[in-house]
């Protein structure tokens, strides 16, 4: 049922391809930072990012203008409820009031700041959704490679399993063998076929998952020039730790974010001292016109905006607080992914070293022991097995090797952003 269900998915997913179009069917190779670089220009989180940034900034501009004056006018007709000769005569009654607030210096300066900071904490944050989303797209396309080795090592494997049985056929058919060796060499036959269906799916998986994570910016039919072997070259682990604690965005928001909490005490604080309100009143009517001056203070003597500014005291411990931990935290990441690396870096110096060249030998020296009638099919399947499995922990090492090298990458934010579209 299993295998009827494998191959039923198999070829759904070949005719979806045969149906789709053919401009969507050419291929494109692409390199690993090609890839980045497409991803990050079309993904919808990289550009809501970019817009926290964009409004962040008009949050300065604001914080940058000055207060408007107040102006109120008044005009209207006289009547007389006495004499003209007691009153004089009647006219209209016009009054002009204007007010201007004077900001304090203080106050205006920790508010664009405060303003200022919250810009590069945005900034930041930015940074950090595009290193991963690169650090995703990295892994997601050695993924894919991973994938599609796994399926050319299982279609290699079924090959051999198909030569197999037809010798074995054959010698069955001239009586030298027993029929029980075909059906077991049948049954392995089979069992090739459905993984290598299944390792094929798992490709093709792996390709929809990648065009999704590039919002569908890339081709059905694209390639990744890249290989599970590339180099992975990093600077000393001492180099590292200072780099990432300088450009990790993460770092860098709560630093900005600390500022901008630092500036806010002081903002309420200034708002402690006298409001200034400049007035001015001109009034004109029949016998008398009048030019009035006069200052407006709003004196903070009741309340001394205590609340306000023991909740800006806190928040800044907070960030404080929060920041010292991700340094550590950071810290410790960078430390986990380098002893990954590493690992994964033995692991495959380990394997390249032998292991898979023994493995292979076995292999070569049983298939010709079977066919000189010296070992049995059985000797064949143990070292066809023993090879898969060292061949897979191989890739599997190599893809932990460059997943690594993509954590390392993301914690100290290196992707190609000098070519991203702003």
């Amino acid at each position: 049922m299993q295998t009827f269900l494998l191959r039923h998915s198999f070829i759904s997913l070949i005719l979806f391809s045969l149906a789709t179009p053919l401009s969507a069917q050419e291929f494109t190779s692409l390199s690993i930072v090609d890839l980045q670089k497409l991803g990050l220009q079309a993904n919808g989180l990289v550009q809501a990012a970019r817009s926290q940034v964009d409004m962040a900034k008009a949050d300065v501009v604001a914080a940058e203008a000055f207060p408007n004056p107040n102006v109120s006018i008044k005009v209207g007709p006289q009547s007389k409820r006495l004499p003209s000769s007691i009153t004089g005569p009647s006219n209209n009654y016009r009054e002009v009031n204007v007010s201007q607030a004077i900001e304090n210096p203080f106050l205006r300066s920790a508010r664009i700041g405060s303003s200022e900071a919250l810009v590069e904490a945005r900034q930041a944050s930015l940074d950090q959704v595009r290193a991963d989303l690169a650090a995703q797209l990295r892994v997601r396309a050695y993924e894919l490679l991973l994938r599609q080795e796994e399926a050319r090592m299982e279609t290699g494997i079924y090959d051999l399993m198909k030569e197999i049985y037809r010798r074995i056929k054959v010698s069955v058919d001239v009586g030298e063998t027993a029929r029980f060796e075909l059906i077991r060499a049948e049954t392995e036959v089979l069992s090739a076929e459905n993984r290598m269906e299944a390792a094929m799916l798992n490709a093709e998986r792996a390709r929809v998952a990648l065009i999704q994570l590039a919002a569908g910016a890339l081709q059905s039919g694209f390639e990744i020039s890249a290989s599970l072997n590339d180099p992975v070259n990093f600077p000393t682990l001492e180099e590292l730790r200072q780099e990432v604690v300088q450009s990790n965005p993460d770092i860098r928001r709560l630093e900005a974010e600390q500022e901008s909490a630092s500036l806010r005490i002081d903002r309420e604080k200034a708002s402690v001292l006298p409001r200034v309100n400049i007035l001015y009143e001109n009034y004109q009517d029949a016998q008398f016109s009048t030019n009035v001056a006069g200052v407006n203070l709003e004196i903070p003597l009741f309340y001394r905006r205590r609340g306000e500014i023991d909740s800006a005291i806190y928040d800044s411990a907070r960030l404080r607080d929060t920041l010292l931990y991700r340094r550590f935290e950071i810290g410790q990441q960078l430390e986990s992914a380098w002893q990954a690396k590493e690992i994964a870096r033995r692991r495959v110096e380990m394997f390249e070293g032998g292991i898979v060249t023994e493995a292979q030998l076995a292999l070569n020296i049983a298939q010709t022991a079977y066919r000189l009638g010296e070992r049995g099919f059985i000797e064949v399947l143990d070292t066809q097995r023993v090879l898969r499995g060292v061949l897979g922990d191989l890739l599997q090492a190599r893809f932990e090797l460059q997943s690594a090298a993509a954590e390392i990458d993301r914690l100290r934010a290196h992707y190609p952003k000098e070519h991203i579209i702003e």
